[in-house]
């Protein structure tokens, strides 16, 4: 992989900022953590060499004067929305976040639920939360919120809502992902303290849009593109124009509400200590960028991934028009076509030659290797072995699986699990090759190659099943497929 990220030189300048920010609020700071904090992968796929736990690695030489508050919103825990990057739920995330927290040597104060208006499924995580010793804390819906700052900054507003007590100098407020209100925790939280007599500041952990590269910077685009379900929309920062003379990226949301937030800093602490959004922000991306031609490269890429993954949710009725057209535009705008994308080619050449499902992958060596269905194996399934022989020097037609282990493998899928498709899905291939692991150094040889399909890039001809899908994810290969499935069927599993 070509890497055009310095993820050392990244951890060194962003703690050090963080560690000012400390300093300049005397010693009490409440950071809104923007994006992810674990397993970044939008992050690590445009800027290559940027690890998916840099954040958590960085924050890990501050973690004996850290805490951590996880923000979840109860509205989205009762549409149970879903993370598309690891296919679980908000709250299932929370419980996920607060171990992976827990097993770093974090320190968890609690979890707070936001817009909480007595939904039933948040309270029952609620009672979840509180059965296994978690502080839960609940947030209510101001009337008005944020244009009404009387109200707003009152005990009818921010007072009204539980106070989580710190007690280290750098508290972390995450969530699961966007909209789950992590800033009016903040904001609550320092009207309270303020309240108890005590000083302390608010800032943003930021990573995207990277506020000193261009606004049609195709790294910028990539996170538009990232967005498009929330409508977001990067946009150069007025205010920071107005007073530096110098122009920086931000996004329309954090600019429509500065003025507000501003008059709640002067009534919460006497002034405001920013002159812009971009100030709030602590973003030292682009000065880790190493490459930037390949960083280039990789947003453009991820542009691409975006717009089929969102012709697949169209296809399956998951999303909308408005989603994929402002994608197409962002495409258009970087003159993008499938052409930049030699796997969806290569995928779609060869299904078309042999009239059934095709996959195709592309190596971190540039090389290209194609799959079909056989009567054997699904196009996913194949793909994988086809490239842990490319990548373990063994011949293509060497067949590193015998026909006594594929066997009772369809047998136990057609005879006994009712299933009318005798073709071995990627994960059952894969349990089949590590059998035959243990007799046959082929074969262990190639399962030693799977690590090498992390970042690869795979197109597959139509719509997978969710089984395949997922075993992609957990490879970490960078996946796309074409927005049709297999048969005309209504449901598909």
């Amino acid at each position: 992989m070509r890497l055009g990220f310095d993820s050392e030189k990244y951890k060194e300048l962003q703690s050090a900022e963080i560690q000012k920010c400390i300093e300049y609020f005397n010693g009490k700071l409440y950071l809104e953590l923007g994006g992810k904090l674990f397993d970044d992968f939008h992050a690590s796929r445009v800027l290559p060499g940027f690890k998916p736990d840099s954040k958590i690695s960085m924050l890990l030489e501050m973690k004996e004067q850290s805490e951590i508050i996880v923000c979840i919103s109860a509205s989205d825990i009762e549409k149970n929305k879903t993370r598309g990057d690891l296919g679980i739920t908000y709250d299932a995330d929370v419980l996920r976040l607060i171990d992976a927290f827990t097993a770093c040597g974090f320190l968890v104060s609690g979890v707070v639920i936001t817009q909480y208006d007595k939904q039933k499924s948040a309270q029952n995580f609620r009672r979840r939360l509180k059965s296994q010793g978690m502080n839960v804390y609940i947030h209510y819906p101001i009337p008005g919120y944020p244009s009404d700052t009387a109200l707003v900054v009152s005990d009818k507003g921010y007072g009204k809502n539980d106070f989580v007590v710190t007690e280290r100098p750098l508290v972390l407020v995450t969530a699961p992902g966007p909209g789950s209100g992590k800033m009016a925790v903040c904001l609550s939280q320092l009207y309270h303290e303020h309240k108890n007599g005590k000083k302390a500041g608010y800032a943003k952990f930021e990573t995207f849009p990277i506020w000193n590269l261009p606004l049609n910077h195709p790294i910028n685009m990539a996170y538009e593109a990232a967005t498009v379900d929330l409508g977001d929309v990067n946009m150069i920062d007025p205010y920071h124009l107005q007073a530096y003379n110098a122009q920086a990226v931000n996004y329309n949301r954090d600019i429509e509400v500065f003025p507000l937030l501003n008059n709640i800093f002067k009534l919460i602490l006497g002034e405001s200590p920013y002159q812009s959004p971009t100030d709030m922000g602590v973003n030292m991306v682009a000065d880790a960028i190493i490459d930037e031609e390949a960083c280039i490269e990789a947003a453009k890429q991820e542009v691409i991934r975006r717009l089929y993954t969102a012709l697949c949710e169209q296809r399956k009725g998951i999303s909308g028009d408005d989603e994929v057209n402002k994608l197409r535009l962002i495409a258009q705008h970087l003159e993008l076509t499938d052409l930049d994308r030699p796997v969806l080619i290569a995928a779609r050449k060869r299904a078309q030659q042999t009239g059934a499902p095709a996959a195709a992958i592309q190596l971190h060596d540039g090389t290209v290797i194609t799959s079909k269905t056989s009567s054997l194996l699904g196009a996913s399934a194949a793909l994988i072995l086809n490239a842990l022989k490319y990548l373990a020097g063994i011949e293509k037609p060497k067949k590193l699986i015998p026909p006594e282990v594929i066997g009772p493998v369809q047998s136990l899928k057609c005879d006994y699990l009712g299933n009318n498709n005798p073709r071995l899905h990627s994960d059952e291939i894969l349990i089949a090759l590590s059998i035959t692991a243990a007799e046959s150094e082929e074969a262990m040889l190639a399962m030693k190659q799977l690590p090498k399909l992390k970042g690869t890039e795979v197109h597959t001809s139509v719509i997978l099943s969710q089984v395949d899908e997922n075993i992609f994810r957990r490879l970490g290969v960078n996946l796309t497929s074409e927005p049709q499935y297999q048969t005309k069927k209504l449901y598909h599993r």
